[in-house]
């Protein structure tokens, strides 16, 4: 078997083929994407040609696939991603130490390599629209620049409360679980996923999410985890993190419904169902 773990495979020479697919950015949004992710598809396709099987890693895709190339829908199996819970807090990682790295005690954060399908400009836009009324609160946006931050940059530069904008770049997991433990609210503007970690990982930090009501969003968080609002639309984004800052009760009964969801996700799960995948197609009856 040849298991092409991030939407292309090699021919296999004859041996079973299995190819991960995670998304269908580059056909559903492919103005959204580089000239290189543009060409998997096509690669994807002589892999079907050969009878490979398809894994996707939400049931959302799975649909989305199956709705693309009809004629391989037998063999496109949904094994959603897994999670797991992060230690206790330890020196280093605590709600005390995000706040820290934020530069405030009550911010607005962001998770997310910087590129067009997250929006980042558009949660830029919806901070702005809160900010007056909220003279403590902060935007944070933390990951690693990719393609398409130059609108981000912009908006950055546009923003009227730009210095109370905080733009960090990679964090390791420490900061990472300290920043979301001491958020008082985690955004997840995106277009487009192909699975949901980042609200996964607010609700095991104990922290609220307002995220953009997309397939797999609504998928891995439901609808009594989070508050989730249209993409693309600045205003309902800034009325949710207003609704969510100001009903710390709700808020908290969110994150609480959230637990369940969170359990939901296992990687010990998501292997074993992988390896019974492998034996499932590398020896049909």
């Amino acid at each position: 078997m040849v298991h092409g773990p991030n939407h292309v495979t090699p021919p296999g020479g004859g041996a079973t083929e299995l190819v991960t697919v995670h998304d269908l950015t580059a056909l559903r949004y492919p103005e959204m994407v580089t000239d290189d992710v543009r060409r998997w598809p096509s690669l994807l396709e002589r892999s079907l040609e050969r009878g490979a099987w398809i894994h996707t890693v939400s049931h959302a895709i799975a649909a989305e696939v199956r709705e693309q190339w009809p004629h391989a829908a037998d063999r496109v199996v949904a094994i959603p991603n897994g999670f797991r819970r992060p230690p206790a807090p330890a020196e280093g990682s605590d709600a005390a130490r995000g706040r820290r790295l934020a530069g405030g005690e009550r911010y607005v954060l962001a998770l997310s390599t910087v590129e067009p399908r997250k929006d980042l400009p558009a949660l830029v836009a919806a901070f702005d629209r809160i900010a007056s009324a909220d003279p403590d609160l902060r935007l944070v946006i933390a990951g690693p620049d990719g393609w398409g931050v130059n609108a981000l940059l912009e908006a950055l530069d546009r923003s009227p409360h730009r210095r109370r904008i905080r733009r960090l770049n990679w964090v390791g997991a420490a900061d990472r679980w300290a920043l979301l433990r001491g958020a008082s609210v985690v955004a997840y503007p995106s277009v487009y996923e192909g699975f949901g970690l980042v609200p996964l990982e607010a609700l095991a930090a104990g922290t609220p999410v307002v995220a953009t009501r997309i397939p797999t969003t609504e998928e891995v968080v439901g609808e009594d985890a989070a508050l989730l609002v249209p993409a693309g639309d600045p205003d309902a984004l800034a009325e949710a993190l207003q609704v969510t800052l100001a009903d710390e009760f709700a808020a908290a009964a969110r994150v609480s419904a959230g637990q369940a969801r969170v359990d939901a996700y296992d990687w010990d799960r998501t292997a074993d169902a992988i390896a019974d995948l492998y034996h499932r197609i590398a020896n049909p009856l």
